[in-house]
């Protein structure tokens, strides 16, 4: 699972990175560095064009009756996500590059909460290279019954994240991630042209080990309002409680 990222790169960044023709966001958004579900996020999408646009995290399909349900369709499972009803047609002809610094997810620690359950360390996961992680994504155009033809609200555009099983060293934090798009490869995920499963699976090879670096960060990020780069600062592993280095087997950040 994929629940909280980091995005702090400036729109004329991601138009060099990305070889966008346009951009379209009506404004830029802020440095986020705890991005959660129902925020507004950049996403790389092509259209007769490739531009830049920002969409809200959380796909609402076209037919949903409720926008709601996009609280819920953060992630896809590339395994089944050119069969579910949620996702299908989006997979075939709505595909996104969301891009990130990085993600986080929550490791379970030896230590007890009050309640008895583990309790969970967050790590931050980003490229060793600190370069641009492009993430797979998918998006949806949502009509708004409610509001009027010419309402320049009326339609919602969400997308969602699509997830995979964690290379082995990731895999002892959680054993999904995002699916990484590759520079050579997001030509062809872009692509509207292409909709078969076969085809679009060569774009989606999981990040290879190695390229990605995880490494603890201070359990802040767990609150939504907490924001700045602070969050990003690495704690040592031996500075954290119950976490026992050798069964992570993580090397330091920066460690080639």
């Amino acid at each position: 699972m994929c629940g909280r990222y980091a995005s702090s790169r400036r729109p004329e960044d991601l138009l060099e990175e990305f070889e966008v023709v346009a951009n379209r966001t009506a404004q830029p958004l802020d440095a986020d560095y705890n991005v959660a579900p129902t925020k507004e996020v950049y996403a790389v999408l092509e259209r007769d064009e490739r531009h830049l646009r920002t969409l809200t995290w959380g796909l609402v399909p076209s037919w949903a009756k409720d926008p709601s349900i996009g609280n819920r369709m953060i992630n896809a499972r590339v395994e089944t996500v050119a069969e579910k009803p949620a996702f299908r047609k989006a997979f075939a002809a709505r595909r996104c590059l969301l891009p990130a610094d990085g993600y986080y997810e929550w490791y379970p620690t030896s230590v007890l909460t009050p309640a008895g359950k583990p309790r969970k360390q967050p790590f931050f996961i980003r490229p060793r290279d600190h370069g641009i992680l492009a993430m797979a994504g998918l998006y949806e155009i949502w009509r708004d019954p409610a509001r009027a033809e010419d309402d320049p609200e009326r339609f919602r555009w969400t997308c969602t994240v699509l997830t995979t099983r964690a290379e082995d060293s990731l895999g002892h934090i959680h054993d999904r991630m995002p699916l990484m798009v590759s520079p050579e490869h997001r030509d062809l995920w872009l692509d509207r042209a292409v909709s078969g499963a076969e085809q679009l699976s060569r774009a989606l090879a999981p990040a290879a080990p190695g390229l990605l670096e995880a490494y603890p960060v201070r359990p802040l990020v767990g609150n939504v309002r907490n924001n700045g780069p602070e969050l990003l600062e690495p704690l040592p592993l031996s500075d954290v409680e119950g976490l026992d280095p050798e069964v992570l087997d993580l090397p330091a950040p920066g460690t080639p």
